[in-house]
């Protein structure tokens, strides 16, 4: 039974995802503070929006699924964020569209927000510091307490170098695909490592962190931490699987919900393993209704949640 409302702190991009044949709500950020308000946290989004009729939808979306608004801010100038998503053979393409209200959250706002929500878990990623958002970001890390969990989640073009060595610098746990991983390593020049794991180890030690989670997509996922503790498991085929998108956010919700619970790692991996693989059952990164999450609850956390 959950006992406490963990606050977490999310900083990034909220926007519209365009794909051919409809709009949802989508970036990172948001869908991760939407699948942990379902499991019964208390997730503050910082991110701004424009004053258009897709940043109303937003904020009307955040009122229907409980989610404040304090930390959502106003561009007048900028449109609230579009990404046009669009199928290939490989899996789905982004195509992001520049300059738009999320690469200009406001510092001073972000640090009042971030120091109102005093939250035990930080959430942050790199989209939302390709342009002058990352100031914002610094003044919200120095203002919050908690954790600091930073999700890779590299879409091109948008990748720099420096804005990644940066936010490892400043990451406890960080979270990337097995692709990414590698990425890392030629972007960051950590030498030249002979498998995914010495990455990870090269990783962990150049920038002290916590821990290093790694999906693998169909073949799972595995965990580093700092003491050299490895924790994998292997995944089950997955079945009926409508489309992939936002994955990688559902199984990044659920592990960072065994972190604020003091789940053992081997406990959060198949279980951050087997929400994602529910999500690739429907359509879009968010279910439509809140019975989606019962069946996960029920068994995380006894019949009366």
């Amino acid at each position: 039974m959950i006992a406490t409302r963990h606050i977490v702190l999310l900083f990034g991009e909220i926007l519209i995802d365009r794909f051919p044949d409809r709009e949802v709500l989508g970036g990172a950020p948001f869908n991760v503070a939407r699948h942990l308000r379902a499991f019964g946290c208390e997730p503050v989004l910082i991110t701004r929006v424009g004053r258009d009729d897709a940043g109303s939808r937003i904020l009307q979306a955040l009122e229907n699924s409980g989610l404040p608004m304090h930390g959502v801010q106003l561009d007048s100038t900028r449109p609230t964020g579009v990404v046009e998503v669009n199928f290939t053979p490989e899996g789905h393409r982004f195509d992001i569209l520049p300059d738009q209200a999320y690469d200009h959250i406001h510092p001073r706002l972000s640090r009042m927000t971030a120091l109102a929500a005093n939250p035990e878990l930080v959430y942050f990623g790199t989209l939302a510091q390709r342009a002058n958002s990352h100031r914002a970001l610094r003044h919200t890390l120095r203002a919050a307490g908690g954790r600091r969990f930073f999700d890779v989640n590299l879409r091109n073009p948008w990748v720099s170098a420096e804005r990644l060595h940066w936010s490892l610098q400043h990451a406890d746990i960080v979270k990337a695909n097995d692709a990414e991983l590698e990425r890392l390593t030629h972007l960051l020049d950590l030498g030249e490592a002979t498998t995914a794991e010495v990455q990870a180890e090269v990783l962990i030690q150049r920038y002290q962190l916590r821990g290093l989670l790694i999906t693998c997509g169909a073949a799972g996922a595995w965990w580093l931490d700092a003491s050299g503790q490895r924790v994998a498991i292997a995944a089950d085929p997955l079945k009926n699987v409508r489309d992939t998108v936002g994955a990688g956010d559902a199984f990044s919700a659920v592990f960072m919900l065994g972190l604020l619970h003091g789940w053992e790692i081997a406990a959060a991996l198949p279980r951050a393993h087997r929400f994602a693989g529910a999500i690739c059952q429907i359509r879009g990164a968010i279910p439509e209704h809140n019975d989606f999450y019962q069946p996960f609850l029920e068994e995380w956390f006894g019949a009366n949640e």
